[in-house]
C-alpha cells in the first residue's frame, strides 16, 4: 500500500519547502504542497513539526569495532602500529561469525537510530574469514533492513586466499539496491608484492576499499620497503580502479593525490578518528583543490554522522579560516556519499524526489529563526546536528524507526549482542599478552 507523509515541512536534499506530502512505496513517488494532497487509497503518517529530509551514508566504517566499546586492555602505544596491534588486531583475529552477526545487528540499530541508513563497511575477522561478510550482510540488511556496501580487508596477517575468495563473493552478489561488494585491503605496511599481484590476478576491474597514509609512518614504511610511496604502489600493480575508494589519505602527497584523480578515487575523510588517533589530520584546502572527490565516514568511532560533519567543518574554518569552506561545501561530501552508494547499489539516493529510493527520516524542528533554501543547511548544522535523533528512520518505504524507537524484533536482538560481546572479551582475556606488546614502553 502507498504511504503518505503529510504536513511536513521538506528538505529534500537540495531545496526547502513548508507544509508538504510525501507520497511513497518503496521509492519516492510524487512530492507536492499539502494544498494539492489527495488521501484516497493511502496511509497517512502525519509529520506535523517535524522536517524530513534524506538519510544518511556512512562511507567508511568498521561494524565490528563496536564490541570495543567498554573493552579494557593493557593499552600503551606509542606508535599509530601499536595502537592496531594493542587493541585493534587483537580484537578482529578473533572475531567469528557469530560474533561477526551480532555486531551487525547491534550497530545497525544504532545507525539507524541516528539517521544512518546506509553504511559502507571495511571488515576484517581471523577467527571467520569465510562466510563473514555474508554474515554482515545478513545481520545489516536481511534482519535490521539497512543497505550496505562490504569488503574484507585482505593483509598478510590472514590467509590471503581466503580474504580474496571472501571479497569475490561479496562482489558476485546480486541483490540489486540492498548490498553491494567491493575488495578490501588493509594498509600497505601489510600487503606484500606477491599479495598485492594475487589480488590483481582477482580483482579485475573491480574497485577497492583500501587504508591508505592513516598514519605517517604508512608511507615511511612504502618508501622504506619498496622505494615508492603507497599511491604509486598501488597503481603500479593496477589496483586504483575507477570508484575505487581511499580511506584517510592523510599523509598523502600532492602527486598521489593528483593520481587519484586521474584514476577516478575518491577519498573518505574520518577526522574524529584521526583526532582519537593522534594520527595528523587532512589537509582539506590541499584535498579539495586536488579535485578528488571526498566522502565522509566514521571510521567506526560512533554512530552519529552528524558529529563527523561538524568536525569536517570545524577542521576547515580552523586551518583555513571561517570564509573558505561553506556549508554548501559540506553537502557536496555529503551528498557525495550518498551518490556513490547508490551507484553501488544500483538505486537513486539523497534525495525526496520521483525516482529515488523511499529512504529518509523525520526529526522535530520548530524553526526560531525564518527557514527558507537559502539557510536550511544553516538551520540543520547548526540546531539540530549537535544532538541529532530522529523520530522517524524509512528505508525502502519501510518505517524502521517510528516515534524514535526500533522495530521489536531488531530491538531483541540487538540486545542480545552483548553476548557474544562477552564472548569475544572472554577470548582475549584467555589469549593473554600478545607478545608484540612491550609492557616498556
Amino acid at each position: 500500500m502507498k504511504k503518505a507523509l503529510v504536513h511536513c515541512a521538506l528538505f529534500d536534499g537540495a531545496t526547502y519547502a513548508a507544509d508538504r506530502y510525501v507520497l511513497f512505496d518503496e521509492k519516492i513517488l510524487d512530492t507536492g504542497p499539502m494544498s494539492a494532497f489527495s488521501n484516497e487509497d493511502v496511509e497517512v503518517i502525519d509529520a506535523s513539526g517535524q522536517l524530513a529530509m534524506p538519510s544518511f551514508t556512512a562511507g567508511h566504517t568498521h561494524v565490528y569495532s563496536l564490541f570495543a566499546r567498554g573493552l579494557a586492555l593493557p593499552f600503551h602505544p606509542s606508535s599509530f602500529r601499536q595502537i592496531l596491534e594493542q587493541l585493534w588486531w587483537r580484537i578482529d583475529r578473533n572475531l567469528d561469525n557469530d560474533m561477526i552477526y551480532a555486531s551487525g545487528i547491534a550497530a545497525a540499530g544504532e545507525f539507524l537510530q541516528n539517521g544512518v541508513t546506509t553504511i559502507i563497511d571495511h571488515h576484517a575477522s581471523g577467527a571467520d574469514i569465510s562466510g563473514s561478510l555474508f554474515a554482515l550482510k545478513s545481520a545489516v540488511c536481511r534482519d535490521a533492513g539497512m543497505r550496505g556496501i562490504f569488503c574484507f580487508e585482505t593483509s598478510d596477517r590472514f590467509d590471503v586466499a581466503q580474504c580474496i575468495a571472501e571479497n569475490r563473493k561479496a562482489l558476485a552478489w546480486t541483490h540489486e539496491g540492498t548490498s553491494a561488494g567491493m575488495f578490501g585491503l588493509h594498509a600497505g605496511m601489510t600487503l606484500s608484492e606477491t599479495t598485492l599481484q594475487s589480488v590483481k590476478r582477482a580483482l579485475g576491474n573491480d574497485p577497492i576499499h583500501v587504508h591508505v597514509a592513516e598514519g605517517e609512518e604508512d608511507e615511511k614504511e612504502s618508501l622504506r620497503q619498496y622505494g615508492e610511496r603507497i599511491i604509486p604502489r598501488l597503481d603500479r600493480h593496477g589496483l586504483l580502479q575507477p570508484g575505487s575508494l581511499i580511506s584517510h589519505a592523510i599523509h598523502c602527497d600532492r602527486a598521489e593525490l593528483a593520481l587519484l584523480k586521474v584514476r577516478g578515487c575518491r577519498i573518505v575523510l574520518n577526522v574524529s578518528s584521526n583526532m582519537n588517533n593522534g594520527v595528523g589530520l587532512p589537509d582539506l584546502q590541499k584535498l579539495q583543490k586536488a579535485g578528488v572527490p571526498l566522502l565522509i565516514g566514521n571510521d567506526g568511532l560512533s554512530a552519529s554522522i552528524t558529529n563527523e560533519y561538524q568536525n569536517v567543518y570545524y577542521l576547515a574554518h580552523h586551518q583555513q579560516g571561517i570564509t573558505s569552506f561553506s556549508l554548501d561545501d559540506l553537502w557536496k561530501m555529503i551528498d557525495e556519499g550518498s551518490f556513490f552508494a547508490g551507484s553501488r547499489l544500483g538505486i537513486k539516493l539523497g534525495r525526496i524526489r520521483a525516482g529515488y529510493a523511499a529512504d529518509f527520516l523525520t526529526v522535530p524542528y520548530v524553526p526560531p529563526t525564518p527557514i527558507d533554501t537559502s539557510n536550511v543547511k544553516g538551520h540543520l548544522f547548526f540546531g539540530l546536528f549537535s544532538s541529532f535523533k530522529p523520530k522517524n528512520v524509512f528505508v525502502a518505504g519501510r518505517r524502521l524507526v517510528a516515534d524514535y524507537a526500533l522495530e521489536p524484533a531488531l530491538r531483541d536482538q540487538s540486545q542480545k549482542a552483548s553476548l557474544q560481546a562477552a564472548r569475544l572479551w572472554d577470548a582475549l582475556r584467555k589469549e593473554g599478552k600478545p607478545r608484540e606488546f612491550d609492557d616498556t614502553i
